[in-house]
């Protein structure tokens, strides 16, 4: 079992962000993750910085913990060739700790080029060209690609690491989980889903499976599901949800009937340790081997030394129920 912990880049500065990714180096992590988005889900949050530099700057303030996107679109934002070039040049500078995850996009953050989001088929069919994109200029040379929907002309990756990185194929269902085996190295999702995972596994899918789990650390119940309530409540709508909806302004409207039971019935609050794993459990048995610790808390020193103290040796403990 590898743990990861996310850093919430929708709710702190990118100065926060570097500090709190030595501190889970020191803690004891295995990896941090984090989303690649132009817009926070909330305006109360606050922040959205670039995640590319904060990768740069955390492999050169970090020696030893793994750095995974979680997720990047690599087909509306960002052109794959682009992508391509970013992630070889991070492997490398992180010395091989780099994971590139991936995935097809929501249209919080895609939308802002001017060029439209897709319904869920075409994003699907421009995602996998722009994977083949990515997989063929990492083959070397100069490559030329006619797509579809995405297009490549005489471009070359000059700089290219001696072990390319994993890429983590986001899915969500079955069709996102055959594309994550057929063009991936390893799944990343949000939800416990052991059919999905199955399905990946079915179609040929394997390498590590990234799962982001729900938690809220604070000295007492009452404070962890307010700072939810505030801050995070757009996590308990669904993908279906957080996939569509443009700006910060429409999850704000959309997440008005969030109440304290919703958000006790997704995510673990409180100081207990006993609720975050069960909560990890249940990934755990749907096939998940790398779990990501995703703290909604008020206080992220807080739960760190929680992590340290309490939560990391139960939670590398967990193993499949079954």
């Amino acid at each position: 079992m590898r743990v990861g912990y996310k850093l919430a880049t929708e709710a702190f500065g990118p100065k926060e962000i570097i500090r709190q990714a030595v501190e889970a180096e020191r803690a004891g992590y295995d990896f941090v993750e984090m989303s690649d988005h132009y817009h926070p889900w909330l305006d109360v949050q606050g922040h959205s910085g670039f995640t590319w530099s904060l990768l740069a700057a955390i492999a050169a303030k970090t020696e030893r913990i793994g750095l995974v996107t979680g997720v990047t679109c690599p087909s509306v934002r960002y052109h794959p060739a682009i992508i391509a070039q970013a992630a070889a040049t991070m492997a490398i500078i992180s010395d091989g700790r780099f994971t590139l995850g991936v995935g097809a996009g929501e249209r919080l953050n895609e939308h802002v080029v001017g060029r439209g989001f897709p319904a869920v088929a075409e994003r699907h069919e421009r995602f996998r060209e722009a994977l083949e994109i990515i997989r063929l200029l990492w083959q070397g040379g100069y490559r030329t690609y006619e797509g579809k929907h995405l297009r490549l002309e005489d471009a070359r990756v000059f700089d290219l690491p001696e072990e390319l990185p994993v890429i983590a194929v986001a899915a969500s269902g079955k069709a996102s989980a055959r594309i994550a085996a057929e063009l991936g190295d390893g799944l990343f999702a949000t939800e416990p889903k052991g059919d999905m995972v199955a399905s990946w596994k079915e179609h040929g899918g394997g390498g590590p499976a990234y799962a982001e789990v729900p938690m809220a650390w604070a000295p007492d119940e009452r404070s962890a599901v307010d700072a939810v309530l505030e801050k995070s409540r757009w996590a308990v709508t669904g993908w279906k949800v957080m996939s569509e909806l443009p700006n910060p302004v429409n999850f704000d409207a959309a997440t008005q009937t969030v109440t304290a039971e919703h958000v006790r019935a997704q995510f673990a609050v409180g100081p207990e340790v006993g609720g975050y794993l069960s909560n990890a459990q249940q990934y755990v048995d749907a096939g998940f081997d790398h779990i990501v610790t995703q703290n909604a808390g008020p206080d992220p020193d807080g739960f760190l030394e929680f992590f340290a103290n309490e939560l990391a040796a139960p939670l590398r403990r967990l193993t499949p129920s079954a």
